[in-house]
Parts: structure tokens; C-alpha cells; sequence
């Protein structure tokens, strides 16, 4: 018995018909490891200043470029400290909404 041949699987494309035509199945080989990671994706000094840049910006104060070295020196405090900041950014931006 002999092995089916491609073509009969799958069809040559045809560029001037500007017809679907399918793809080849995909090869296992080339699957990408989705396995969880063993630490976590962000470093709290990370997570810090994103918070604190989308704190900021929800705040509409809008980080300046020149404000990155601010922002990473405050990224560096402590989770009680990035929290209180961010609280003070979001009580002070209520209160001018007001």
C-alpha cells in the first residue's frame, strides 16, 4: 500500500482564481511550551511602576520622558510606600475633578 499523495490532500493554489486555498496541518515539533514559568513574569519594582505610571495617567498627569529616573526611584520603595503614593495620586485627582 502506498502512502496518499499531498496533492490529493491538499489542493494547489491557484493565484488568479484569488480562491481560500488551506493550509498544511501543523508540525507538533514547532509548538511553543506553554509551561508555566517558574517565577513570576514582573519583579515587584516592575509592577511598581507600571502601577504607578497607569496611577499617573488615570490621574491625567501623564508621565514626561524626563520623569523615568522619579519613577524608577520610587519603583524601588517598598509595596506600603508604591501603595500610599499611588492613593495620594488618586485622592488628589478626585478631589480636582470635584
Amino acid at each position: 500500500m502506498t502512502a496518499p499523495s499531498t496533492d490529493a490532500i491538499l489542493p494547489t493554489v491557484n493565484w488568479d482564481a484569488e480562491a481560500d486555498f488551506l493550509l498544511p496541518p501543523p508540525d507538533p515539533t514547532q509548538r511553543l511550551d506553554m509551561a508555566p514559568q517558574s517565577r513570576p513574569a514582573l519583579t515587584t519594582r516592575d509592577r511598581h511602576r507600571l502601577n504607578l505610571h497607569a496611577t499617573l495617567t488615570a490621574a491625567g498627569i501623564p508621565p514626561h520622558p524626563d520623569d523615568t529616573k522619579a519613577i524608577d526611584a520610587l519603583s524601588t520603595l517598598d509595596d506600603t510606600v508604591a501603595l500610599a503614593v499611588r492613593r495620594w495620586l488618586t485622592a488628589g485627582s478626585s478631589t480636582l475633578l470635584s
